[in-house]
């Protein structure tokens, strides 16, 4: 097996502070230095006073697998930027926050290199990402029945499932928005977030019908390098036994909406769930 790792450029890439990071071929098979996205054009624009986006990002780099390695990740760029793209154009402002206000911690090996918007996104947010705000800070002081907020979003990679699912002002977060009839849009892994909105009451998205990165694909991955063991635990097995519903069966570009909850499957739909995103606060704004 060893000798065919190193045939096929399958053994995952040592970091310098003792990670793992994916192999050559898991990067040339599960990344792109170009992205689809479309551009993000819209006839309108939200002119309102709910006009800002929190986005929850997390701050941890490394992920402690089954077999104790660590993978390095963070906040899948992809995932993360052309959400933003989307969200920005369609007039909607990002307020970054991590859980201390450490910075975001980002998979730049997944990072589109010839793609300019996404480039371009990533240098103008440069100083946001380094220094994010504190989402402590913002429980205590800022989540108010007048607070200028449309959404909250969780972007994906699976850094998402350090810090944030059992984090409990991620849960204050999530139940402040609900209450307030603000929507939740989380993709990829990011759904492993919702883990936070579970209480004494329940878990606040029993029910609900989501589509989330497949365990089965996340139970491949190790073959060929993309990560460097088994899965701490899995995201839909957890979503699942608090009554939520995962509705796709593949790592595709498949997106919902239910309720105030939109989601999104993988990197490949980043695009299609920004335009939805965008789309549905637009809609939802002028509705109101």
């Amino acid at each position: 097996m060893s000798i065919l790792r190193k045939l096929f450029r399958a053994s995952p890439t040592p970091t310098s502070d003792g990670a793992f990071s994916p192999s050559p071929l898991a990067i040339k098979l599960g990344t792109s230095s170009t992205t689809n996205y479309d551009g993000g054009d819209y006839d309108t624009r939200y002119k309102g006073d709910t006009s800002k986006v929190l986005m929850i990002c997390t701050q941890e780099r490394n992920m402690t697998m089954a077999n104790g390695k660590k993978f390095s990740t963070g906040n899948h760029p992809v995932e993360m930027g052309l959400p933003m793209l989307h969200l920005i154009n369609a007039g909607f402002e990002i307020d970054i926050v991590t859980p201390t206000g450490a910075p975001v911690a980002i998979e730049m090996w997944a990072m589109p290199n010839d793609d300019a918007d996404v480039q371009k996104l990533y240098r103008d947010y440069a100083d946001a990402f380094a220094n994010p705000g504190s989402l402590a800070e913002f429980v205590a002081n800022d989540m108010t029945d007048v607070a200028p907020y449309a959404a909250v979003y969780i972007p994906g990679g699976h850094g998402a499932m350090l810090g944030l699912p059992d984090n409990a002002d991620v849960g204050k977060a999530l139940h402040w928005a609900h209450n307030q009839g603000l929507y939740t849009l989380a993709l990829c892994h990011g759904p492993a977030a919702l883990l936070a909105a579970k209480d004494e009451d329940g878990f606040l998205y029993s029910g609900y019908k989501m589509t989330v990165f497949p365990d089965s694909v996340d139970k491949q991955t190790p073959m060929i390098g993309y990560l460097p063991g088994p899965m701490p635990w899995w995201v839909c097995e957890k979503l699942n036994a608090l009554g939520a519903q995962i509705i796709n069966k593949k790592a595709d570009n498949s997106c919902h909406v239910d309720r105030r909850l939109i989601t999104g499957a993988s990197p490949q739909a980043a695009n299609d769930f920004g335009r939805l995103a965008a789309i549905t606060l637009l809609a939802s704004s002028t509705a109101a």
